[in-house]
């Protein structure tokens, strides 16, 4: 544990921003002669090593001696991204809570939070409102600064949100997404003219501060000098420069952005520091050090923080898989820092952890394909689903133009290519475009602007009427995460509160004999000893024997490891166009059609999932609905027979 300062946190920017208000704090921060630090750890760091893991208990132990100990810090970048999505799915945890906590714990330095636009903490376009309400509550449960950022790099898709920041007097940091290489003259879709001209739109809508977001950490060192030179020049707002480590020149990169008068730049403390993550905080000040730009800050306290986190980062190593090395073919493949996790473990989790170079090939011929996109969330996600669809499918680009009519395409494919989360830069390609739809017709304009408003009371209502929670952050979070807050609900419901328990129990479970203490409440503090676990019974029901503050109770649970049903499904015959199969590993979330009913080519018959990756699956051929082979629920592996269709020649073509 880092040392605890005595008496109360200093105060830091949280108090600057408080007494000068947005626009009087952007000059401050103009004003600095030193550069500032934006501390990464509590959420990018670990979303880009771990797949967004880190439990709050972790954090909630040392925020509040990090706020004593290093003070003058900008911000803390602690909330948004992935961490929404992650806490309820994977954490079972309310982000809410994690937030408040963070507040309650650090009164003095900036929260700051990334936020997608449109898509707020999402993977699709919302409507405005709930736009709208979910930054007023982030802002009322402790975000100070906002950065703003669209996947597309669209303006129109980031207006919502930058107005409705300053509604609520927090700091709009709007970022500019950088791709490409303003180096390459071959690379020119994405130049420095198209940056500085973004730039200027950014700030004429209303920024406090001009981030760049780096989200790749493709920015080369004489491209970071370049790039912030130019902006420096054209618009009058402090820079802040995100970027990630792999290729190993990020650090490079800060110094020479540092030299071109960047105002603020992100880093993580060592332990969470390089690989995919940001550079290390400790090592950015030793080497600025005779620079006049380098900061006051307590880099004893930097390496107290860092040996924490060192000390906890092994409970994770089920998702830790960065690789320990530099690795320059970030620059060919131009995956995100915080997708690069994310993806391995759902390669891994649909059965194609092998072939992780291959993926990582393909990631960039599905970029091109889709016409030199920006790749951040929700359009990296979308670049990931084509990936891991085509390489499950050895599939070739070729392939894709000579098939696609026949091919059921991800439905984040699908509905990217219908302009769901915005229009690329320069547009589409539309001859792909023209395959993937199969006939629909795209969105003509902006897809927050085309949803209707939401009834937050009349969601309030129906989550009353399941039991769920009915608060303001519980509405937002069902307009979200409709599936993903009831499953989250349901699981705290059956189980209680399971962020109580200590990290390794919660992701490894109890060994024979070990025992821990859960303490439910202040002052109630549980003693649980595991004794032993029976043979599973038929079902893949076991017994299990443990002592509740020394008294005995047992238990049946139901080992989901045990295969109790035997049930083995054929593999898809291609030589016979009524068998319908699943297109990636994973399990079906709906089953559309009926036995007996008449379908036409390209009707939906099934929607599967892998990994939050939906698949509608539709009739390869006119019929009639045969046999289905599985039902909602049911695990199935690539290639599976999921149903049937009986040809006729009497159903209409």
């Amino acid at each position: 544990m880092p040392s605890n300062v005595p008496g109360a946190p200093a105060a830091g920017t949280k108090q600057k921003l408080d007494e000068l208000g947005p626009e009087k704090f952007s000059k401050w921060i103009q004003e600095q002669p030193k550069v500032l630090f934006t501390d990464t750890t509590w959420r990018d760091a670990h979303q880009s090593l771990f797949a967004t893991r880190l439990r709050t208990a972790d954090m909630a132990r040392v925020a509040g001696r990090v706020a004593k100990g290093l003070p003058n810090l900008f911000s803390l970048e602690c909330w948004g991204g992935a961490t929404f999505d992650v806490a309820y799915r994977f954490l079972h945890e309310d982000p809410w809570e994690r937030l408040r906590m963070f507040r309650e714990q650090v009164p003095n330095i900036l929260l700051q939070m990334l936020l997608r636009g449109s898509n707020a903490v999402g993977y699709t376009s919302y409507a405005d409102n709930v736009v709208r309400e979910f930054i007023r509550l982030a802002g009322k449960n402790g975000i100070d600064v906002f950065r703003i950022f669209d996947s597309l790099n669209s303006l129109d898709n980031m207006k919502v949100a930058i107005d409705e920041v300053r509604n609520q007097g927090k700091v709009a940091e709007v970022a500019l997404c950088y791709t490409g290489d303003i180096l390459d003259p071959r690379r020119d879709k994405y130049n420095l003219a198209y940056y500085v001209n973004m730039g200027k739109e950014l700030a004429a809508a209303g920024a406090n501060i001009l981030a760049i977001k780096d989200m790749a950490g493709l920015l080369k060192p004489q491209a970071a000098y370049n790039l912030v030179s130019a902006l420096k020049d054209a618009v009058d707002l402090p820079i802040h420069l995100h970027t990630h480590e792999g290729s190993g020149n990020a650090i490079y990169s800060y110094g020479r952005a540092v030299d071109a008068g960047v105002d603020i730049i992100d880093l993580a403390y060592s332990a969470f520091a390089n690989g995919t993550s940001q550079p290390s905080m400790s090592s950015m000040y030793y080497g600025l050090t005779g620079h006049d730009r380098q900061p006051t800050m307590n880099v004893a306290y930097m390496e107290e923080a860092s040996n924490y986190f060192g000390s906890i980062r092994p409970y994770y190593k089920g998702v830790d898989h960065t690789s320990s090395y530099p690795n320059t073919t970030v620059y060919q493949h131009e995956m995100p820092g915080g997708q690069y996790s994310n993806l391995q473990q759902q390669a891994k989790s649909v059965g194609l952890g092998e072939r992780w170079e291959d993926i990582k090939r393909v990631y960039h011929e599905v970029s091109m394909l889709f016409g030199d996109i920006i790749k951040v969330t929700p359009s990296s996600k979308i670049v990931g689903d084509m990936t891991l669809f085509m390489v499950q499918n050895n599939l070739t680009e070729q392939d894709i133009y000579d098939k696609g009519d026949t091919l059921d395409f991800p439905q984040s494919v699908v509905e990217f290519f219908k302009g769901y989360i915005g229009t690329p830069y320069l547009g589409f390609p539309e001859r792909l475009q023209q395959i993937v739809l199969k006939g629909e017709k795209p969105l003509d304009g902006r897809p927050g602007a085309m949803l209707p408003s939401v009834d937050f009371e009349a969601v309030r209502k129906e989550l009353a009427e399941k039991g769920a929670g009915t608060t303001d952050e519980d509405v937002i979070a069902h307009c979200l995460y409709s599936k993903v807050f009831a499953d989250y609900s349901t699981f705290k419901h059956d189980y209680s509160d399971v962020s109580v328990l200590d990290t390794p129990t919660f992701f490894f479970g109890m060994k024979r004999g070990e025992s821990v203490e859960v303490t439910i409440e202040q002052g109630k503090t549980l003693v649980i000893k595991y004794i032993q676990m029976s043979e599973a019974d038929e079902d893949g029901t076991r017994h299990v024997l443990f002592e509740l503050n020394g008294q005995p109770r047992t238990i049946k649970v139901h080992d989901k490891h045990i295969k109790t049903t035997g049930v083995v499904r054929h593999k898809v015959d291609p030589t016979k166009p009524g068998e319908v199969g699943a297109t990636l590993s994973g399990s079906v979330v709906k089953i559309v059609a009926q036995v007996g009913q008449a379908v036409k080519k390209g009707d939906a018959l099934v929607v599967t999932e892998a990994m939050k990756m939906e698949t509608t699956i539709t009739a390869p051929v006119s019929g009639v609905v045969g046999v289905i082979h599985v039902r909602e629920g049911s695990r199935i592996e690539s290639g599976d027979c999921l149903l049937t269709i009986e040809e006729q020649a009497h159903v209409a073509n």
